[in-house]
């Protein structure tokens, strides 16, 4: 088959720390050539894959400063895409609302991955396009009311092979919470639950420009470099690290999070997950299981305890047979079928 894959210019394919789409479209991408397919990736001119890749752009737009105007950039990708569409079987878009309006010019289908949220400026566009196939990342993610012609549901997958297991927990004991620094994903909560139970907790990720101000105000008052400590943005082995060593990764969300890939990634390390029950949360971990799915941070507080005996292996064994990048591309396979 003959498929164009195409990756937001803002970050390489892959993310070179931090990008959850990104990523995604990496594994997909490769997994795809090595089944025998022929894929295109459009993506950044740094990005790196062993499918054909096409840029418009010789680096991923956030790395560079003399950047002004990002749209104009994905509007020449997406012209390049489209007037291309006679050499491919089907487009698979990771790029929202922004090639909706292409898509009825071709007779090549394409097929969209919803990784974002609905506000109620893009949900007017997705009405107008709401006949062309979506691929939801979670059921919670799905919003019925916009009558989107949903073909399937594709769980995020990770390549659990550099996620190496972790039997046991670092000692001493800590919690570790990994994500942007932005309201929506609950550094502040996690602060608090830390401080409750008297653990540290190991903080990292990236802060963007807009979430500044709330990391200044908010978030460093409560870093005191020893029990609350800030990792910044840190490499993937770093971050698996971080995750392994950990005796509970926490996920305080605040949003309807439609998905969360630190959860399969913590959990493939062998360390249980404790997240507030918003969005994808309760699709991701097995309550009592893999970790707890709460409503309220008292809850999770309370559980944390419980949460430290839940068996490692079993966290691991949870994601390789649920949430791994052969089955996440089985079943875009099935969802090209589909649309075909």
């Amino acid at each position: 088959m003959r498929i164009a894959q195409i990756s937001p210019l803002w970050e390489r394919v892959p993310p070179f720390r931090y990008g959850g789409t990104e990523l995604i479209v990496k594994l997909v991408t490769d997994e795809l050539v090595r089944r025998g397919h022929e894929v295109s990736l459009f993506a950044s001119g740094d990005s790196i894959t062993t499918a054909k890749l096409r840029s418009v752009h010789p680096q991923a737009l956030r790395l560079d400063p003399k950047i002004k105007e990002p749209s104009i950039y994905e509007q020449m990708m997406l012209a390049e895409v489209y007037q291309q569409a006679h050499h491919f079987d089907i487009i698979h878009s990771h790029v929202g609302y922004n090639c909706l309006s292409y898509c009825s010019f071709v007779k090549t289908p394409t097929v969209h991955t919803m990784h974002g949220i609905f506000t109620p400026d893009n949900e007017k566009i997705f009405r107008k396009f709401a006949w062309q196939p979506f691929i939801s990342i979670s059921e919670a993610q799905r919003e019925p009311r916009l009558g989107l012609n949903y073909i399937h549901t594709v769980y995020n997958g990770i390549d659990t092979a550099v996620y190496p297991f972790y039997p046991e927990p670092t000692q001493p004991a800590y919690l570790a919470f990994v994500g942007r620094i932005s309201p929506e994903k609950g550094p502040v909560q996690a602060i608090k639950i830390a401080r409750a139970v008297g653990l540290p907790l190991k903080m990292a990720g990236k802060i963007d420009v807009v979430d500044k101000e709330f990391y200044t105000e908010q978030v460093e008052p409560l870093i005191d470099g020893e029990q609350i400590q800030y990792l910044g943005e840190i490499s993937h082995e770093d971050k698996v690290k971080l995750l392994g060593g950990a005796s509970i990764t926490l996920f305080p969300i605040n949003w309807r999070e439609p998905f969360g890939l630190v959860m399969i990634e913590s959990m493939a390390t062998g360390t249980p997950v404790i997240g507030m029950g918003l969005g994808s949360v309760s699709e991701v971990i097995a309550h009592g299981k893999t970790g707890f799915v709460c409503h309220c941070l008292e809850k999770m507080i309370e559980v944390l305890p419980d949460a430290m005996k839940i068996d490692r292996q079993t966290c691991r064994e949870y994601v390789v047979s649920r949430f791994s990048v052969e089955s996440m591309t089985d079943e875009y396979e099935k969802a090209y079928a589909m649309v075909l």
